[in-house]
């Protein structure tokens, strides 16, 4: 979903319509799916600014697509679900870049989601600002 709104700048109502006619979940799931997906929509421009101030060298419109979205969610994760522990949207961010991505994805998702962590855990970050 985040990808189709990346891509087309699609309201996340319309993606959301959409995306459940072919797919199959139960409630809870797609509830916890697009609570996500609206959260990153409205902290993107946060999320982004966490994600520049961890991927040395890499500015986030040159990202690739998958890329950016997987490390969006599972920053907003971090940040705003405080029932996901951090190491398990971390390990899951890296399964689905590695599925979804290019060859070198898991390992810089693992290295950007890493360090955001650890400015979590110092206090640097925090889902208030």
């Amino acid at each position: 979903m985040l990808f189709q709104i990346d891509l087309t700048g699609a309201e996340p109502g319309e993606v959301f319509r959409t995306f459940w006619v072919d797919q199959t979940g139960e409630e809870d799931i797609r509830a916890f799916a697009e609570r996500l997906v609206s959260g990153v929509v409205v902290e993107r421009a946060r999320l982004d600014s966490v994600i520049a101030g961890s991927a040395e060298n890499w500015r986030i419109e040159r990202m690739p697509v998958v890329d950016r979205n997987v490390l969006r969610i599972s920053i907003y994760e971090m940040l705003f679900e405080p029932t996901t522990p951090p190491l398990v949207s971390i390990d899951e961010a890296i399964e689905v870049a590695k599925r979804f991505g290019t060859g070198e994805s898991g390992g810089f998702i693992n290295g950007v989601l890493d360090d955001v962590r650890r400015r979590i855990e110092r206090g640097e970050l925090s889902s208030g600002g």
